[in-house]
Order: C-alpha cells, then sequence, then structure tokens
C-alpha cells in the first residue's frame, strides 16, 4: 500500500498535512527551530499580533493546574510593523503554511490589519480572534454575540484576500449559533475552542494566583468540552472546522478527526514537549497505515453514532 495522503483542504488552503500549531503556543515560529524541522509541520499559527505592541498583563500571568495550565497573558505582542521586520523573513524561508492569528479593540483596528497583512508576502491565511473585547462596544466579547461575531468578520473578509479562519470561544451559551454567523459573513474554516475562562486561588495567602484574577484554561482538562464543541459545529456549518484543545497525542488528535475536525492544532502539549506536533504528524501516518486508509478524507467524520 502507498504511503498515506495527508493533503487536506481548508476552504481556499491547501496543507501538505492537517497538524498544526496553536496560537500563542508557538512563538513566532523560529523559537521552535532547535528542536525538530519546521518544514514538517501542516501549518503554524503565530502568536496573536495586534496594530501596535503590546505589554500584556502583570506577573503572575500563568499557574499549572490539574491537567492544564491556567494563563492571563493578556495578548503580549512585538506588533505587526515589528513582525513583519523581525519576523517573517524567516518565516518566508521555510516551507510551512504561516497563518497570522489577529485580533482588535474595534472593527476599525480589525481591518486595518487585515489591509496590512493582505499586503504582506509569504502569509498564507489569516485565524481571526474574536475571543477579545470590543472597547467601542462596552467591552462586550465580539465571539460572544452573534451579529459582533458576524460584523468583524465580515469587516476582516471585505479587507483581504487571504483565506480566513475564525477562531471560536467556547465561553458561550450555543457555540453553533456562533459558527453560522461567522460562516453566513464568509469564513473559511473556523477552528475551535479557545480557552475556558476559569481562575484559580492560593490558600495560604487567599489571594488569586493570577494578577488578572481570571484566565484562561488549556489542556488535557478541556478536551472533552473541546470534542463535544467541534462536533456540534461540524454538524451545523458546511466549512471546515479545525480542531484545538487538550491535544497531547496522536490518540487525542484522532478522536478530533473522527468527529469532523478536518485539521487539528497542538497548543499546551508544545510546552511539555516540543516536538508533540511532528510526532502526531509521524503517528497519524501509521495509524492510517495500519488501518488501511489512503486519504484524510477517509478518516475525517468516520465516527460511529448507531
Amino acid at each position: 500500500m502507498a504511503e498515506p495522503d495527508l493533503t487536506v483542504r481548508l476552504g481556499p488552503l491547501c496543507l501538505k498535512n492537517p497538524v498544526m500549531t496553536a496560537s500563542g503556543t508557538f512563538g513566532y515560529g523560529r523559537e521552535f527551530e532547535p528542536f525538530f524541522d519546521l518544514n514538517r509541520l501542516g501549518a503554524m499559527v503565530l502568536k496573536g499580533l495586534s496594530l501596535k505592541p503590546a505589554s500584556g498583563n502583570p506577573p503572575p500571568r500563568t499557574v499549572e493546574t490539574c491537567g492544564g495550565i491556567l494563563n492571563a497573558i493578556g495578548l503580549e505582542n512585538v506588533g505587526i510593523e515589528a513582525f513583519a521586520k523581525d519576523k517573517l523573513p524567516f518565516l518566508k524561508s521555510l516551507d510551512t503554511a504561516v497563518i497570522l492569528n489577529l485580533y482588535g479593540r474595534s472593527l476599525a483596528e480589525f481591518h486595518e490589519i487585515a489591509v496590512r497583512v493582505n499586503e504582506m508576502e509569504g502569509i498564507a491565511g489569516i485565524e481571526l480572534n474574536i475571543s477579545c473585547p470590543n472597547v467601542k462596544a462596552g467591552g462586550a466579547v465580539f465571539g460572544a454575540d452573534p451579529a459582533m461575531a458576524f460584523d468583524v468578520t465580515r469587516t476582516v473578509r471585505k479587507a483581504t484576500e487571504l483565506p480566513l479562519v475564525v477562531k471560536l470561544s467556547p465561553n458561550v451559551t450555543d457555540v453553533t449559533v456562533i459558527a453560522r454567523q461567522v460562516e453566513d459573513a464568509g469564513a473559511d474554516a473556523i477552528s475551535l475552542i479557545n480557552t475556558v475562562i476559569a481562575m484559580a486561588v492560593d490558600v495560604r495567602t487567599r489571594r488569586p494566583k493570577l494578577a488578572n484574577i481570571i484566565g484562561g484554561l488549556s489542556g488535557p482538562a478541556i478536551k472533552p468540552i473541546a470534542l463535544r464543541m467541534v462536533w456540534q459545529t461540524v454538524q451545523a456549518v458546511k466549512i471546515p472546522v479545525i480542531g484545538i484543545g487538550g491535544i497531547m497525542n496522536t490518540a487525542d488528535a484522532l478522536e478530533f478527526f473522527i468527529v469532523g475536525a478536518r485539521a487539528i492544532q497542538v497548543g499546551t502539549a508544545n510546552f511539555v514537549n516540543p516536538s508533540t506536533a511532528v510526532q502526531i504528524v509521524d503517528g497519524l501516518t501509521e495509524y492510517m497505515r495500519q488501518n488501511r486508509l489512503a486519504r484524510m478524507d477517509e478518516l475525517v467524520g468516520s465516527l460511529e453514532i448507531s
């Protein structure tokens, strides 16, 4: 039997394999160069970028919890101009799709940064972080309101020709409502889930362990939640879905493919074992070979319910 074909298509974006890295856990890509050949990844989703540099929240900003990590980094980043000057030249030398995770505090900011990215060479696509507050709407979170989710997606869609992925928050009543809105607004694909809002307390001092008090939980603890929400979203939309949340090994990734995800992102596992993503590529190849699966289409959505 020939080697399995791991290529996947996410709307207009074609990847050599379905294993991506998750924004916020992989820096700007080059930080992981000492650990493995970055060209083996399907795609890299880089640390969230904003128009201007951002310093993020005060420390402590991370806390290890049972089965995961709680973080309140606050979207610290170098800003789009410094990224283009200092980070992009190296990334353009790679044979791996580079996807920029973008965020803004208003529709105008989202539009402006999307326009700038659209003019850059070497960028394969955009992932839209809509789990941030809209300062023009009293701090309401873009991704928690269907109308706002539609508006921000449509705004960015009009500003760029690049493939557009919208990253959804789990901190909503019904994620499928938001998913359908961003699909209608022009998203090419959906990624989910972002972190789950959580907190931790130091019982000795009776103070929050994070300076920000609350943060986002990631890691194995959220995988069952993520898997359920990915499965629900796959049923609700026609565009491809990318699964994220607690994927630590090949078996975890396979669960997401089986419920219908066309690609996955590896996040917290990068902090535990920097080579996790490429090990999943190898593990996926071996699983498909053992189960005589020639293409990803034979695996994706193969869940048997009845």
